[in-house]
This record gives structure tokens, sequence and C-alpha cells, in this order.
């Protein structure tokens, strides 16, 4: 008898659901998150088991990995693109996960990708990097703010970081903007060291694989956002076209139209922020260090406006990636400007 298994996973308990092949309920169970507990309960079932669902939450890795090294066929669920039955009046933890054995016996899962367990800790270690140079900016943006509260003065980001803390008691003669003003170079200069230190450890563990090495050649690249690129992607093969890539960037509109009309939004969530992050990241280099790309760009704000204008450019980035990934070939401009 083929039974397929369903995990409803959550913070600190998750929820077991078996059905067979006649969608029978065989087991249920609420269990703590101790990977034992479940391969003890699943234990009775395991020749008949054709696969494991697990929804794919923000505490994946020790359920999926476990039960993978234990000889289980696992799919990660794709909780954004599963819709369940409008008619249900009730709905608990039970019922998601047999749906989601429901799902997998009938073979229209939704599935997530498992990415790969050894290249994890320093993807998530460059997750780590993006955080702390998002809170480093907040710094920055309130000590440029001071600035030009107090001074009437506009100064750059630039040089900003170049400040000390010794520099601020130089600009503002206010005891409380001093203290302000050194409250936010501190900490910028507390990002910095610690950005630096995790970019050393990541350049000295990890190269680019051969096919992601010309997306040095892509305006606004560099070492550490190809790194990026390259362990946010995976394999560039489970993308069919430019066009899946680029949704899964990020990089491409979410509204609705018919007959010329606004009819709402899609989900503008679904894909990898950290993928768009990166294009935009590189889109702004892009503008500032490439003439053509600047001249692209300032012709789409004239007709948009700023923001349209760098997402346009992070779109064309990352259509022009794919391509550079996936067939190994260097950037060419003309493909991608004109």
């Amino acid at each position: 008898m083929k039974l397929y298994v369903g995990i409803d996973l959550h913070s600190n308990n998750n929820y077991v659901g078996i059905l067979d092949s006649k969608d029978k309920q065989v087991f249920k169970k609420k269990l703590p998150n101790e990977l034992p507990v479940v391969l003890k309960a699943l234990e009775p079932y395991r020749k008949e088991v054709q696969g494991i669902v697990v929804e794919s939450t923000f505490n994946w890795y020790w359920l999926v990995d476990g039960l993978m090294e234990h000889g289980y066929k696992v799919h990660l669920a794709n909780p954004s693109a599963i819709k369940q039955y409008e008619g249900l009046k009730h709905s608990d933890d039970f019922i998601d996960a047999f749906h989601l054995a429901h799902l997998l016996r009938l073979g229209i899962l939704p599935e997530g990708y498992i990415y790969p367990k050894e290249e994890r800790p320093v993807r998530d270690l460059l997750r780590k990097r993006l955080q702390l140079v998002q809170q480093r900016t907040t710094h920055i943006l309130s000590f440029k703010n001071l600035v030009s509260r107090n001074l009437g003065i506009q100064m750059s980001s630039n040089d900003i970081k170049n400040l000390h803390e010794e520099d601020v008691e130089k600009m503002f003669k206010e005891e409380h903007l001093v203290i302000a003003g050194k409250a936010n170079i501190a900490t910028m200069l507390f990002f910095n060291a610690r950005i630096t230190e995790i970019e050393k450890v990541i350049l000295k563990k990890v190269k680019l694989r051969t096919e992601y090495k010309n997306l040095l050649t892509v305006p606004g690249i560099g070492k550490i956002l190809a790194l990026t690129i390259m362990l946010e992607t995976g394999e560039i093969e489970r993308f069919q076209e430019a066009g899946n890539y680029v949704s899964y960037c990020r990089c491409v509109g979410s509204n609705r139209i018919s007959n010329g009309k606004s009819k709402g939004k899609g989900n503008r969530k679904n894909g990898n922020k950290y993928l768009s992050w990166a294009f935009v990241e590189a889109a702004t280099f892009a503008i500032r260090g490439y003439p053509y790309v600047r001249k692209y760009y300032q012709k789409k704000t004239a007709k948009t406006n700023s923001i349209v204008g760098i997402k346009t450019v992070s779109h064309k980035l990352a259509r022009a990636s794919y391509y550079v990934i996936r067939e190994q070939e260097a950037f060419n401009p003309e493909r991608a400007f004109g």
C-alpha cells in the first residue's frame, strides 16, 4: 500500500498526516520539533511511504535534512503557490498536513527548491552580510538627516563613510547633537568591521563556479555580488527560460491588466528577495560607472521616475545574467541596452 505524508511545520511543533492511495487517513499526530520523535512516528510506515511533504517555513532545515539522511524522499512545498479549496468552512493544522499529502498523491504539489546542505552556511552568511549592510545604511541616512536638519548642508553617503567620531565634535556645537551623531558614526564603523570580516571569510572560502565566472563582466557586479547571485540562484537549469529567472528575482511587475484597466496586483513578494536586492544593487553601481547604462536609465527616468528606472535596469541585468550563466559567455552590452 502506497502512503503519502504531509507535515505542517511550526516554530515548536509539527502536525503529521498520512494518507493512503485512496485518500484514507492512516495516521495523524501532533509532535514536538524533535527529529528522533518524528522518525519514531514514521518508522511503522517507512516501507510504504512514497514521499514526505514539508511546508517551506523559516525553520525547515533540520527536518528536511534529517528525513533525507534517513532515506526518505522529501518534497519542499511552496506555500505561496498552494491554494486551499475555497469551500472549506473549517481548517486546522491536520487539514493542512493532509492537504499537502493529497497534493503529493495527485502529483500536483507546487515544490520549492531544496538548496544543497553543504552550501547553505555560506549562503546564509552572505544573507547576514546583507542584513548588516542594510542596518549600516540606516545609520548613514540618520546622520545625513541630522546634518541636513541642523546645519542645512547635504553630505554624500561616501563622505559620511569616511568620518570618525572625533569629526562629529567639529561639526556640531550642541552636546546632544554630538552624542547623537557619534552614536550613528560609531555604529556605522562597527558594522564596517563586521562586514569586512564576513567578506574576507567568504572570499577565502568560496570561489565562483565556472558557469558563474562571466558574471564579473556584467556592469555593476563585483565578486561579492557575483557570489551572492551564484549561491542564491543555485542550478540555473531549474529555470526553463529567462522570464522564469527574472520573475524569481522579483524584477517583473505584478500588475493585473484587463481591457487597459488595472484589476489589482499579483504576489509581488513571490520570489527571492536576496536576488532582488543583488540586482538592484548592481543596477545602482552600473548607473554610476557605465555611461551607456546611465544613458538608458536617464531615458527611462525622464518618462517615469527614478524607482522605475532602477527596477528597469535591474530587470535588464537579471535577464542578461541568466544568459551569461546558462551560455557561459561574457556580457554583451548591445544585446542588453542596444
